[in-house]
């Protein structure tokens, strides 16, 4: 399952204010695909958390977004507007 997936899964499977142990045995089985990376599950993540409830699926989205590794960003240092680090010698590529 894709990370952004996930706000509906928890609103299609739980019922909110859920605790932690809810959210682990109903969800927690289910596995993430980053990008770029090896795949992990929803237990892995949420069990980094020191949260004992959520109190939507939302609250339960934003606390995974927060705690999920690099693999999940996608392309590092990608910057769309043309500010990409420059090689050492100087000349950057200019596209108009």
């Amino acid at each position: 399952m894709r990370l952004p997936e996930t706000r509906d899964l928890f609103a299609r499977e739980l019922d909110f204010p859920a605790s932690r142990t809810t959210v682990l045995e109903r969800v927690g089985n289910t596995e993430l695909a980053p990008p770029d990376g090896e795949a992990t599950t929803i237990r892995k993540i949420v069990e980094r958390s020191e949260v004992t409830e959520f109190d939507s699926a939302d609250d339960l989205y934003d606390t995974l977004m927060s705690l999920v590794g690099p693999q999940f960003v996608g392309r590092r240092y990608y910057d769309d507007r043309g500010t990409m680090p420059q090689s050492g010698d100087g000349e950057g590529e200019v596209s108009f």
